[in-house]
């Protein structure tokens, strides 16, 4: 019998890497693939459908894990609605510079980025919640910035795809560490908030003529619908995977998605990737693996 806490454990943390691995193979393969199908059309249009499309799923969820009265107690709360309605922006420039990116050849600068992200957490944390930096975070943050200005005087430009995706991404996660809702709930609210612009958009497209849903190209069509599960189901299994982990597990494998994003962008869509970005990129990816390192030092067992 004494075996039988054990095995709960081994099956919990089996079934959550299952969940984590599902969204960060999402986020780093399918997503981007799925988005170059519908390279034909204007990034603004595919943001529109992918809001309009995830608030529908977004809903039926919450009706089918009985968690309307949860959003409507987050929706009649004026804090939580100013935050989420702030974080509904931050997530809106995410998508639509990572949208525009992944459709004209920047998947690289995408996948940097999100390998930057979690650094930039570290110094948020520390901005805003008044975290303390260990000595390893310190030369991390440091060492990825120097990685980051290589690729800036490299091409004469700072990598602003990167740098705008990392911000936007690190102050949502930051609003949305601060707003007490459910992850569901928060994201169903944020698409609720953006779907009567999303909508209004979509609306001046068919007026105009632009529209490039609905013109008889199902296959098309159903493209757009499906932007609202490759939108949502990665979060909820995100969600899911981190409730049976560790927090020094996540962190481990999340790098899967800018890694996945990384090889499709260079290997699959030939995008260049020469040895002064083989220098930044290793810049970055060891002050990951000094930041990781640190992390799992000190991080407890739950």
């Amino acid at each position: 019998m004494a075996s039988g806490p054990d095995t709960s454990e081994a099956r919990r943390t089996r079934v959550g890497v299952l969940y984590a691995l599902a969204a960060f193979f999402m986020w780093g393969l399918a997503v981007p693939l799925h988005f170059k199908l519908l390279a034909s059309i204007p990034a603004p249009q595919i943001l529109a459908h992918r809001i309009v499309w995830a608030s529908l799923f977004a809903l039926g969820l919450i009706v089918a894990f009985r968690q309307v009265g949860k959003l409507i107690e987050a929706v009649l709360s004026r804090k939580r609605l100013l935050l989420l309605g702030i974080s509904a922006g931050l997530i809106a420039i995410n998508w639509l510079v990572y949208i525009w990116a992944v459709n004209s050849g920047h998947l690289v600068q995408t996948s940097l980025g999100y390998f930057i992200n979690p650094l930039l957490n570290v110094v948020l944390g520390v901005l805003f919640l008044r975290e303390r930096l260990r000595p390893a975070q310190v030369a991390a943050c440091l060492l990825a910035g120097v990685g980051v200005l290589v690729l800036g005087i490299s091409s004469g430009e700072m990598p602003w795809v990167a740098l705008v995706l990392a911000c936007s991404f690190g102050f949502y996660g930051l609003v949305r560490k601060i707003v007490p809702v459910a992850p569901l709930v928060g994201f169903c609210v944020e698409s609720l908030l953006l779907t009567p612009l999303a909508l209004a958009y979509l609306a001046v497209t068919f007026a105009d003529g632009s529209a490039a849903a609905f013109r008889g190209n199902v296959g098309l069509d159903l493209l757009l619908v499906l932007t609202g599960f490759s939108t949502a189901a990665p979060l909820i299994w995100f969600a899911a995977g981190a409730q049976r982990l560790k927090l020094s597990t996540i962190g481990l494998l999340q790098y899967l998605a800018p890694s996945g994003q990384l090889a499709l962008g260079v290997l699959a869509y030939g995008e260049p990737f020469g040895w002064i970005d083989a220098v930044a990129f290793g810049l970055i990816w060891t002050a990951l693996a000094i930041y990781t390192g640190s992390a799992l030092r000190s991080a407890p067992d739950r």
